[in-house]
């Protein structure tokens, strides 16, 4: 592609947009810079003007994922919770934060969300048990994504349960309670 086929001039946040649209069509799994790229219509090598590798584009990603977490949460459920959501917001959103987060790259507001939370809480230990939560949060995550579309592919066994997340919920919040060392609030009944 010659510069005068393309005059749209794209920048890091019209890159990453397009990458996290991406992301919720085709997966994790196929998300190239090729890609990207080909959706922006520019060469790869241009994607590299704004993100100086794959990995700091999901990095940034991971971010954009867990960016409305925030802390405004009330309680350490309810923060937990959030970021959960949010990663369910998207496509492989909990494979890309988990695999972000393990590079040490991405996830640093939610770590930051339920140390918060920890502390209005007043936890003693509340960057070990954050970093505690964060695992469990991202594993759990992850494990509902994955029956979710093995479901959608029809890869699970007939005979198991019509709602592959049934009762997740309950061992979602019982978790996050056992983790925070913090009782339920009797307001937050999911």
């Amino acid at each position: 592609m010659s510069p005068e086929h393309n005059s749209i001039r794209h920048d890091r946040d019209s890159v990453a947009r397009t990458a996290l649209a991406l992301l919720d069509e085709v997966g994790l799994a196929d998300l190239s810079m090729r890609r990207i790229a080909a959706r922006l219509d520019v060469q790869p090598s241009a994607l590299y003007w704004h993100f100086a590798s794959k990995q700091d584009l999901l990095a940034d990603l991971s971010d954009r994922i867990t960016t409305a977490i925030g802390s405004s949460e009330t309680d350490v459920l309810a923060t937990a919770r959030a970021i959960r959501d949010s990663l369910f917001a998207h496509r492989d959103g909990a494979e890309l934060v988990l695999s972000t987060y393990a590079l040490r790259r991405g996830s640093f507001l939610a770590q930051t969300a339920l140390i918060a939370a920890l502390r209005r809480s007043d936890v003693d230990d509340a960057e070990d048990r954050a970093a505690a939560l964060l695992h469990f949060v991202l594993g759990h995550a992850t494990l509902v994504q994955q029956r979710m579309h093995a479901d959608s592919y029809g890869a699970l066994p007939a005979d198991g349960p019509v709602d592959v997340t049934a009762g997740l919920d309950r061992v979602f919040d019982l978790g996050v309670t056992a983790l925070s060392g913090v009782e339920r609030s009797p307001a937050a009944p999911r």
